[in-house]
């Protein structure tokens, strides 16, 4: 197994299909040699026969040797044998935005996939409509919502059939969970990249979860046996369980329809609301009850499986870190979680995920206290944060869900438990168009400056973060996500602020200074976090004023220009021995030379020390320049 979880046999795809049309090239016949290995993808990531053939045959054989590159016969037999993915996919639909749409498409483009974005009107000058190999609007502007138009199942599939695409990649958000849409996808002969959808229907419902997880003899938090739809059921349930309870939707996550209910006075109109908030989001205002646990850690597993009876996990993140249940910060592993209940957690996970026989990418989310672990749900999807777990186990998760997608089994990509192993730690950040100081109001308007951190360790996903990118008020803030990884928990941390303080983004308002505070907690230094740090911890928004170093140049010209030189003579008189100073030449706009020596002519500042502000103005209004 190589460190990007491909198998380490060398190669074991070859397309001979055209390499896909970018923007700046023409489509050129070649083979594209996918999955080699790591240390060769960094050389080269599309060879041919020809290039080998016009090597020396000593480089030739060195290359081949170094790099497990097949020969002539060997070139023969793989064009033979090529993988499910070459022979199923070769155009996969993104029914997505921004930067998840963008993430798959690297992944796509790598193994010799041709992508096909979409985009709202709204959305037609976001960044992944130019990096895909074709781009095509929903709908004709005005026919949907911005939003509504990523969530229109049936145009979507058109222009999915229209293209000649193999597959759908949901991403996250949207209709990722939606399990119709997923039937309709299958029936219209195209490929679903994510889980079989009588499993969305079993694990994207929350209630139904929680049922699972009961025939699996999983913990969960004590709550209501199902939906429930009138008022009288969350008093009864709140009259025996007593507060605080929360009230989430059954549908969906990300913290929308979810109200926490201190009291019985607060009941009535919590329920209403959080009904309201699930409709609107989700299209279903069903709702649920459970108790609520104070100061808990939100851990999550990452999941992985084939459908065909083979189920891994590739550990847990630590997702504790969160306003309002949005998360901010993501860490992987969980830094302070001991070995006991890690190990309990991951086996509670694999052993739900096998009860349903679980395909593609998901993640089961779990509450730890004192007390134990509580399943809360399972995400039936790609996660925002799974580059953390991409970071420290070496594996490509989008490759991954492509290949199971395309009907390879974990053997055949030469994976399991035994050889999942953790490296070091990582910590993402989701860096957005939020003004912390504001309640995090979102902020629109043109990125005037963009840029970003580097080096060793730094992974940046983003996809409307550069200069000149206008942020509007239809989508979601997220910028970049910033993921930094170390070999310990100390190191990652140190390398995320560190590589904030680097960052510079103005024109629009950020959440950076807010994340360089959080970073720098003693209690998130401590690993410590619950899910209501954030808004128990009001020092956090606390608004600090950081030295911006690249433009203490700027402001240092600016003044001179303004005010002129502020430096009146030398402040001691200059040693014997020195050389006289040679003055420079300059000439004027005649040619002829000018006089350095004498001082020169009055300026606007001089008019306006010597006569003030009113003549000042009428100077600047009769100047004809």
């Amino acid at each position: 197994m190589s460190d990007d979880g491909y198998p380490s046999d060398g190669i074991t795809s070859i397309s001979t299909s055209t390499v896909p049309k970018h923007q700046h090239g023409e489509e050129t016949p070649s083979m594209n040699f996918d999955y080699l290995k790591y240390n060769f993808k960094s050389l080269s990531r599309q060879a041919s026969h020809e290039n080998l053939a016009s090597l020396s045959s000593a480089n030739a054989e060195i290359l081949e040797r170094r790099f497990h590159m097949p020969n002539e016969e060997g070139l023969q037999h793989l064009k033979n044998t090529s993988p499910v993915v070459s022979k199923k996919f070769h155009k996969v639909l993104i029914a997505n935005r921004g930067e998840i749409a963008m993430r798959i498409m690297r992944t796509a483009h790598e193994l010799g996939l041709k992508t096909v974005a979409i985009y709202a009107y709204e959305d037609r000058l976001s960044m992944h409509r130019y990096k895909a190999d074709e781009s095509f609007q929903i709908a004709p502007e005005g026919k949907h919502t911005p939003v509504g138009a990523y969530l229109a199942q049936d145009d979507i599939i058109d222009i999915a059939i229209r293209r000649n695409c193999d597959a759908v990649h949901p991403g996250y958000g949207f209709l990722s969970e939606n399990a119709d849409f997923a039937r309709k996808v299958e029936a219209a002969g195209l490929k679903w990249v994510g889980p079989k959808p009588e499993t969305i229907d079993a694990l994207g419902d929350k209630v139904k979860a929680r049922a699972v997880a009961t025939e699996c003899a999983v913990p969960v938090v004590p709550g209501t046996d199902g939906p429930i739809d009138k008022l009288s059921d969350a008093h009864t349930f709140c009259n025996e369980h007593g507060f605080p309870v929360i009230i989430k939707a059954a549908m969906g996550g990300g913290g929308r329809g979810m109200r926490v209910v201190r009291s019985a006075d607060e009941l009535d109109s919590a329920f209403e609301r959080a009904r309201s908030e699930a409709l609107s989001a989700f299209g279903d205002g069903t709702v649920f009850i459970e108790r609520f646990l104070d100061r808990p850690k939100h851990i999550e597993v990452q999941l992985l499986g084939d459908g065909q009876g083979n189920i891994i996990h590739l550990f847990e993140r630590d997702c504790s870190v969160q306003r309002r249940n949005q998360k901010v910060v993501e860490i992987a592993p969980a830094p302070t979680l001991d070995k006991a209940m890690r190990d309990a957690i991951l086996a509670d996970a694999v052993k739900i995920a096998e009860h349903v026989n679980y395909r593609n990418a998901g993640t089961a989310e779990f509450l730890v206290d004192s007390r134990g672990h509580y399943f809360i749900e399972i995400n039936p999807r790609i996660q925002v944060e799974h580059t953390v777990t991409e970071e420290v186990t070496g594996l490509d998760l989008i490759s991954l869900q492509l290949h199971i997608a395309a009907g390879w089994s974990l053997p055949d990509l030469h994976i399991n438990q035994d050889r999942i192993q953790l490296r070091g730690f990582a910590i993402q950040c989701r860096v957005t168009t939020e003004d912390p100081a504001q309640g995090f109001q979102p902020d629109i308007g043109k990125i005037e400056v963009y840029r970003s951190p580097g080096g060793n360790g730094v992974r940046l996903d983003g996809g409307s973060g550069y200069t000149g990118s206008i942020i509007t008020p239809h989508f979601d803030s997220l910028l970049v996500k910033l993921t930094c990884s170390g070999a310990t928990f100390e190191k990652a941390r140190r390398r995320t602020l560190a590589s904030l303080v680097e960052f510079r983004i103005s024109g629009v308002k950020t959440n950076m200074w807010f994340l360089q505070r959080l970073l720098s907690n003693d209690t998130f230094i401590s690993g410590s976090c619950w899910t209501t740090f954030i808004d128990d911890t009001p020092e956090l928004f606390t608004v600090t004023k950081f030295r911006n170093r690249a433009a203490k140049l700027l402001t240092y010209l600016g003044d001179l220009i303004a005010n002129g030189c502020q430096i009146q003579g030398q402040v001691t008189a200059p040693g014997h021995g020195l050389e006289e100073p040679t003055l420079p030449t300059l000439l004027d706009a005649h040619g002829s030379a000018v006089n350095v020596t004498t001082a020169p002519p009055p300026g606007w500042r001089d008019v306006l020390l010597k006569s003030g502000p009113a003549a000042f103005a009428q100077a600047v209004r009769q100047h004809k320049g």
